[in-house]
This record gives C-alpha cells, structure tokens and sequence, in this order.
C-alpha cells in the first residue's frame, strides 16, 4: 500500500470513532445551581441560576436532546425549567440515574455554588467529593463523562473525580477562591467564561481551555486576587472523544 493511502486509511479509522461520538443527542446532563445566597453576605443572588439555565442552554445548541437535560435548583418553585429538582443529594442521584438509563451514549455533570474545601454547597448542605464521584461511578460506569465543578476550591473534587474516560473541569485550585458570587452578578466569573467560550470552541477540552484563558484574563483586568487557577484533567480514554468536532453553531436548533 502507498505511504499516502495508508496515512489515509489511517486516519479514517481513528476519526470513525470520533465522528460517532461527536452526536451528543444521546448524552444524559445534569446540571445543577446549588445556592441562592451570595458570598459574604446574607442576601439573595440569581447568578448561579443564571448559570444553570443558560448552560443547559448552550448545551441543547450544541446537540444534547432537550429531554435528556435534567435541571436542579435550591428554588425549583421560582424556576419552572427545574421542577421538581430540588437541589439536594438524593435528588440529584436519582435525576442522574434516570436520565443516564435514557440516554446511554455518555453523561455531562455541571454544578455551580459555593464551595469550600471540603466540597460544594447544596442549600444547607455540602456535597463532598467522594459523594458526586460515587453517583457518577453508579449512573455513568466506564461512560465517556464531562465533570464540570464550579465553586470555590472546587480543585479538591479532582482526586475522587478523575477517571480515565472522564474530563474534569473545576473553576479554581483546590486552595483558592473563584470569583463572581455577588447579589448583583449576573453570573460567577467561570461560568460567564464558559458561557462565552461555546460559540468558539471546537470539542470540550477547547471549551475548557478557552474558559480558564478567559478566567485568567478577567482576573488580571479586575483586579481579582490570587487568582483562582481553573482546573483541567483530561483521562487518556477521553482524549479521542475530546478532539470529535461539535455541531456548528449554526445548526442549533
């Protein structure tokens, strides 16, 4: 065989996996914002529900099945897209079990919050690391998964999180402070630059990496210290699934 058609060959088999996984019709996604109070003080914050609502969004342009989006609030009566998900742990488990049942092509979990080092905030309640690993390791086993965590410290959710078909994303080092809680955010630093990055970026780990390049640059513009480094571990089985190009924009429905 010529060197050119073998390269050829080549390279149609490693990109007919990838062009398969590049349809996340059948992907299962939980998406989650955790609190409504904003940091530092005892008044109420609409950023990380913002957030919620607006990356299940971007998610649904980018080919995620509607159905196949479940929403969790700490306030579902005051947002109807995430009735009945209450935002508390048993909730979240069985709304990921069930959509992950339905969906069985891979699974994407994003929660927006507080943190602290011992985890991420869920009402009056932490969510510590090895509790998210474990519902995802019970709905989503050996599945292509995107773990995205936003919160405060939420570096310290990698350890139980990280798998080698897994991307895990968190908004900041497991010793630092993210940015954006505020009553009058609209929504945390991380997530507005995620948010920003989807109309960009080609597959998840650009999403990722245009969103801590975002983060970075924010931070020095205004003045936020230290910065709060965002996170990125990418698992070696879920590298061929991150270079599969996303549905252009454009053909969002």
């Amino acid at each position: 065989m010529k060197p050119r058609i073998l390269f050829l060959a080549l390279l149609f088999a490693l990109a007919g996996p990838a062009a398969a996984a590049a349809s996340f019709a059948d992907w299962a996604a939980v998406v989650i914002s955790g609190d409504d109070r904003a940091a530092h003080v005892d008044r109420p914050t609409q950023a990380f529900d913002h957030a919620r609502r607006d990356v299940a969004a971007a998610l649904e342009r980018r080919g995620f099945a509607a159905d196949n989006i479940v929403q969790f609030s700490v306030e579902p009566r005051r947002h109807p897209d995430t009735r009945p998900g209450l935002a508390d742990q048993p909730g979240i488990a069985a709304g990921l079990a069930r959509v992950a049942g339905r969906a069985r092509g891979g699974c994407l979990v994003y929660l927006t919050s507080h943190g602290s080092p011992d985890g991420a905030v869920l009402g009056d309640r932490l969510l510590p690391p090895r509790a998210l690993a474990k519902m995802i390791d019970e709905s989503c086993p050996a599945r292509p998964t995107v773990v995205v965590v936003s919160a405060c410290f939420s570096g310290v959710f990698i350890p139980a999180l990280a798998r080698p078909e897994r991307l895990v994303v968190t908004a900041a080092r497991r010793d630092r402070s993210s940015f954006g809680c505020g009553e009058a955010d609209t929504y945390p630093v991380f997530d507005g630059c995620v948010l920003a990055a989807f109309s960009g970026a080609a597959d998840f780990l650009d999403l990722a990496s245009r969103a801590r390049a975002c983060v970075d640059r924010r931070e020095r513009e205004e003045g936020l210290s230290p910065p709060s480094q965002p996170q990125i571990v990418a698992g070696a089985r879920f590298r061929p699934l991150a270079f599969a190009p996303w549905r252009p924009a454009a053909q969002a429905r």
